[in-house]
């Protein structure tokens, strides 16, 4: 009779983990179909020349830098306007501008 108790526990324990085991190999599965990320690298160039045409309503823009931030993410960094109103843009780039900041560049006195 002990036996007959211990394989019974037995079979719910393991009868627990199959199911768990299945939605695990599930979800590897759909990852798997998805793919790993691409780059939007090759994007760098429209990144620039959309920035820039946005940058434009605040002035003469001068990019200083486009990075790869991550996979899907590509950074456009510059100034715009000249003189004392002379500003620093963020613009944020995945498949088009997912953000744009502007900020005021204070002069050391």
């Amino acid at each position: 009779m002990k036996h007959a108790a211990a394989l019974s526990l037995c079979a719910l324990l393991v009868g627990g983990c199959v199911p768990m085991m299945a939605a695990s190999a599930v979800s590897t599965v759909a990852a798997s179909a998805r793919g790993a990320p691409q780059s939007n690298e090759a994007l760098q160039p429209i990144a620039r020349q959309q920035c820039v045409a946005r940058a434009q309503q605040y002035g003469a823009v001068h990019v200083i830098d486009v990075e790869q931030r991550s996979v899907g993410k590509i950074i456009v960094w510059g100034t715009v306007g000249e003189g004392a109103s002379k500003r620093s843009f963020q613009c944020d780039f995945g498949q088009q501008i997912n953000g744009f900041k502007l900020r005021e560049i204070r002069s050391t006195p």
